[in-house]
């Protein structure tokens, strides 16, 4: 049916119908699954494509994982085949070497939608599990060296076949985890998503008929594609470069250069990452999805974000990097870290066009996602207890306006932070403090947003910490003479009166009842001279908790009265 002579308003309901389904899996993910970092952070992603792995759409969730539904959908393509494929099939995969795998904790579902006897699309579901094996409780690390430490790699087998489910893998998973209940609990809310999505596509079908709908998946695509490129088409024409530095691997070995180049052409966003470093001993390293999902991301954000996204907003993106890249790594490097460098992609690429299109990109900011493991017996009922959560921060200045405060990263998309209340309940700890952590850094005409402090007191006999706070060394970078941000990090508090420690990865860390984990997320970066601050903003600033009395006159040259906060005057600096 040429979608030209489709009636225009049933092919706009047929379209809001699509992104309606991708909407409701993901609620009902939500709805069912049994760890926080799925139903309290949302850590996952849900979708449909069509029959040859076109994304058609993909609902709210974790940002890093947008275009990886497609790369599985293919990969399920390139083992089974649409003739290996049955009504109930259900396709497990976590690889991250193949098929849209960041790291073996990100594991996907994917179901065949069949219609009258053949496979027309497929729903997929993506979500972090809690536990998926290996040498540490939460199971990714900070010093893992090779991908078989780091848990159990699905390499896109059937979890379900033909509506049944394999006994025998279930019981492989239940018995190579330390949280079977929670990890099989999220397993089966994956499974229900991807039915649901399922018979939401049917009923679409039986509505309006298979022709209708594949006649509005395309009119879907081409126009994601349309409106991309009027927007790419407003973009500067021209070459753009960025060079930043990843601060280590986790086992001591680093900095390590990272690089970009874009082309903008009249019909294409080209991004060069030749140059980069090699792939390392330590867990930072991404593969290709990584690097594609990356891309995709900051591409998003620079054309137009507000349309639906699906494989038609892409036809215009082309990614080149060599195997074998710190952002291309190769089987068995280890991985579990992976988004350390995955969002230098994004900020990178972000980087090299902020100076360019300055009214959508702000200054660098707090980037890393802060991932969090801490695990122990629970002091009332003697369980293992596993705190697994990303940390939010602050985003830099705009051109125009201060930046964000106490937001999770880029690649974090539409994720949350564990209440502090959950915290408390389901585990062995007591949130001393939360707030903007008060620091130097980020001073700008307009400020960067401020990073987060949380305090952590160990309430369990003992409890291990492991931690990955990127930017740690690395800060925050600033625009048009603005300062950098701070840096990200935890410092360990001992009860029994130690000196503090301060790191950014870490793994392991034994801690007693009483010890406390410091979580600090860093500021954004600044944008333009901070001497060019209004005054009455440096003082609303102060009364507001933004920065110090000392931050005002060291920073912006600005001097207030201690009591009253009214204008004494102003440095030599500043006149």
């Amino acid at each position: 049916m040429a979608r030209s002579k489709v009636d225009p308003f049933t092919m706009e309901i047929i379209k809001d119908a699509l992104i309606a389904i991708g909407d409701e899996m993901f609620v009902a993910t939500q709805r069912t699954s049994m760890s926080t970092i799925i139903y309290e952070v949302l850590d996952y992603a849900c979708g449909l494509t069509d029959h040859k792995a076109q994304l058609i759409t993909q609902g709210n969730g974790v940002t890093l994982f947008l275009g990886t539904l497609t790369s599985g959908v293919q990969a399920i393509l390139d083992k089974f085949g649409l003739d290996g494929l049955e009504p109930g099939d259900i396709i497990l995969h976590n690889d991250p070497y193949t098929g849209g795998g960041t790291h073996l904790s990100d594991v996907a579902q994917f179901m065949p939608i069949f219609y009258n006897g053949q496979v027309v699309g497929f729903a997929a579901n993506k979500g972090h599990w809690t536990e998926v094996g290996g040498k540490d409780a939460g199971s990714w690390t900070t010093d893992s060296t090779e991908i078989y430490q780091e848990g159990l790699q699905f390499p896109c087998i059937k979890l379900f076949k033909a509506g049944e489910v394999d006994q025998s893998l279930v019981d492989l998973i239940a018995a190579n985890v330390r949280t079977p209940e929670m990890t099989l609990g999220d397993m089966f809310a994956q499974a229900a998503s991807v039915r649901l999505g399922t018979r939401r596509f049917q009923e679409l079908c039986d509505r309006y008929g298979l022709e209708l709908v594949q006649a509005g998946i395309e009119a879907l695509l081409d126009y994601g594609e349309e409106m991309t490129r009027r927007e790419l088409a407003r973009l500067p024409k021209g070459t753009y470069e960025a060079v930043d530095y990843i601060d280590d691997d986790g086992l001591g070995n680093g900095p390590f250069k990272v690089c970009v180049k874009v082309t903008i052409t009249d019909d294409q966003f080209i991004c060069d990452f030749t140059g980069t470093h090699p792939q390392v001993p330590g867990p930072v390293n991404c593969s290709r999805s990584g690097l594609e999902t990356g891309v995709r991301t900051i591409f998003k954000a620079l054309t137009d974000p507000s349309i639906p996204t699906n494989e038609g907003c892409f036809r215009p993106l082309k990614i080149i990097c060599p195997d074998g890249t710190i952002f291309t790594a190769q089987r068995p490097a280890a991985v579990s870290t992976y988004w350390e460098t995955v969002l230098y992609v994004s900020d990178l690429v972000w980087k090299a066009m902020a100076p360019i299109v300055p009214d959508r990109l702000p200054a660098g900011h707090f980037l890393s996602v802060c991932g969090v493991v801490l695990a122990g017996k629970h002091p009332d009922t003697g369980d293992l207890f596993l705190l697994v959560e990303p940390q939010a921060g602050g985003w830099g200045a705009g051109h125009t306006k201060d930046g964000e405060s106490g937001l999770v990263s880029v690649g974090d998309g539409e994720t949350y932070i564990i209440p502090v209340e959950v915290c408390e309940t389901r585990y062995g700890v007591l949130v001393d403090q939360y707030g903007f952590d008060i620091c130097e850094g980020g001073a700008g005409r307009y400020r960067g947003g401020r990073g987060l402090v949380r305090d952590y007191r160990i309430t369990a006999d003992e409890a291990w910490y492991t931690g990955t706070f990127g930017r740690h060394k690395f800060r925050p970078w600033a625009m048009d003479g603005g300062q950098p941000g701070s840096p990200n990090y935890t410092r360990f508090i001992f009860a029994d009166g130690r000196e503090p420690v301060v790191v950014g990865k870490s793994a392991r860390v034994h801690l007693k009842k009483g010890d406390v984990a410091r979580l600090v997320t860093a500021t954004g970066g600044g944008w333009g001279n901070p001497y060019e601050r209004p005054i009455e903003a440096v003082q609303e600033d102060v009364k507001n908790g933004y920065i110090t009395l000392e931050m005002a006159e060291k920073g912006y040259g600005v001097i207030l009265d201690q009591d009253t906060l009214e204008v004494k005057g102003v440095t030599k600096e500043r006149r």
